[in-house]
This record gives C-alpha cells, structure tokens and sequence, in this order.
C-alpha cells in the first residue's frame, strides 16, 4: 500500500523546489519533511528526490508525483471528503497542463478561463514547444497537454482544437536592407532569422516548403512571443509569427509578409489521459466549444 500522506509531502518539495518551500506550504518544520521523506524512502528502499537546488525527483518519484496528482484529481470530486481523509491541503486542485508559448499568448486564456472561475481549479502550466509538449504528458510530468505532436500517447484521449496560422515576417527596413534584390538564396543567407528556441523548427519547415533552403547560421533565439514579435518590429531579424499577432501590425505597414501565398498551419490538439474524470471531462468539452468561438484559432 502506498503511503499517500507521505507521497503529498514528497509531492510538496518536488513542486516547491526545496524542504523548505515545502515545509512554508504544508505549514510544518524543515525537519519533520526532511524526516517523513527519508523515511518513506527507506520503506520503499528506493530515493524518491535529488537533493540539489532546485530538489528533483528520480524516475519512481516522478511517477509517484504523477500518480498522486491524478488521485487529488479524482478526490476533488467527493464532495464528502475532508478534513483528514482529504489529501489535498485545499480542496482544489491543480491541474499541471503543458502548453506552447504561442498558444498562451493568443487563444488559451480566454479559452480557459470560464472553466477556471467555475471549478475553482488551480493551473500550474509548463510551456515547452508545440513539438513536445506531449512528451510532458508521457514522462508524467503533466495532467494534460496542448500540442502540435499527432502521434497517439498512449492511455489518452486527443481532441483537435484548431490550427494557429504563421506568416514570415520582418520589418520594412529590414527587408530593404537584405532583400532589396529579391528572395535570392544569398539574400536568406546573410539575413538573420529568428527561432524561439534551439528545437523551434517552424523557419527550417518554412525555408525548405518555399525556397528549398537550410537555416541560415546567423539566428536569434528569443523565447517569448512578445519578445519576437519587438524584435521583428525593431528590424532584428525575420521569423515565422503567429498571423493573430501579427496581423495589426501587417496592416499598418509595420511589418512585411515574406511570402504571402505561403504561410505555415500548425494543428493543435488537446491530450488528456483516459481518466474517470468529470474534472478533466469537463475541461475538455468547455475547451472544444470555446476553441470554436476563438478568434485566434481557424478551423478546417
């Protein structure tokens, strides 16, 4: 049997990051969760966190933080249970989801918010690229994600949201200044582009669709949507931006299209495991009709 008054402290210092975070949330001493994890850890013979700054966890504590976030999930919805044979310190939850970055900064906090107010759940949201956020879902690190990866994760459900549309984008004097000769192999060369991070592999998609070319050397990686789209404004480089974004500023004159007939769908879809959960459920039905009335997101 698992001790799961034990796993919520493990729990506690995987998601505070320290003993002592841990020790400030649950309202008791340093020393007594230093004591109650050492000593399941000796019940289990196995370590469940690394010491270090921040605290990780193992493999087994990891799966352990997971399966235990899934119980508080499914006990949220006993209204009879409190006090001591509740898990949870509150009686809400919070849902771990990972999310891309574009996605946070366009369609999903409004998509999300109803759902949020009405069942007072809590969001502890990990952003992580389209490309892997459901990587997030199958190492357990996450309750659900938002995620560009169509592969089936198995023991899950997947629903399509909707697809985020990208146009290549730049400034008008920085077009001037390194395509003034047209979209020339050299041009794409010696101009710098943008990524938002090293795995971010819309420009390379959008390069080799529209010119058959590899990513130039000379990039800037700029990991905050906000931050990409001031630095395409500022004249700092070219790169793929969310046509929600970016469309005020096309239309001002601000911004320049590369290529207008080719922009890039990314298909979104939502992951959630196959849980018996109203909770969850629910969440994902509200998010389905909401997806539909966004603005930022185009349905196929």
């Amino acid at each position: 049997m698992l001790d799961y008054a034990a796993l919520g402290i493990v729990s506690a210092v995987v998601r505070e990051g320290s003993f002592e975070g841990a020790a400030q949330a649950l309202g008791i001493t340093s020393s007594a969760i230093s004591q109650r994890v050492k000593g399941y850890e000796e019940k289990l013979g196995a370590l469940l966190i690394i010491r270090g700054q921040p605290c990780q966890p193992t493999t087994l504590g990891k799966a352990l933080c997971a399966h235990i976030d899934k119980v508080r999930l499914l006990e949220a919805e006993i209204p009879q249970l409190s006090g001591d044979a509740a898990l949870s310190v509150s009686r809400s939850p919070t849902l771990k989801i990972a999310v891309n970055a574009d996605s946070l900064a366009t369609w999903f906090p409004s998509a999300i918010s109803g759902f949020v107010k009405e069942s007072g759940v809590f969001l502890d949201l990990l952003i992580e690229d389209e490309a892997h956020t459901a990587d997030r879902l199958r190492s357990g690190d996450v309750m659900a994600a938002v995620t560009a990866d169509s592969s089936p994760v198995s023991g899950c459900r997947t629903l399509h949201l909707g697809t985020l549309r990208y146009a290549a984008c730049a400034s008008p004097d920085f077009v001037q200044r390194y395509f003034s000769h047209g979209w020339t192999q050299d041009a794409f060369s010696n101009a710098p582009c943008m990524c938002f991070e090293k795995r971010d592999r819309l420009q390379t998609r959008w390069l080799q669709e529209v010119h058959q070319l590899p990513l130039p050397q000379q990039v800037h990686y700029i990991p905050t949507p906000q931050g990409f789209l001031d630095f395409a404004l500022a004249g700092m480089g070219w790169g793929l931006q969310p046509l929600a974004l970016a469309k005020a500023h096309l239309e001002s004159g601000r911004l320049v299209e590369l290529a207008p007939k080719h922009r890039v769908n990314v298909n979104l879809n939502w992951v959630t495991p196959r849980l018996k959960s109203e909770l969850l459920n629910k969440l994902t039905r509200n998010l389905k009709v909401q997806c539909l009335q966004s603005q930022y997101l185009e349905r196929e």
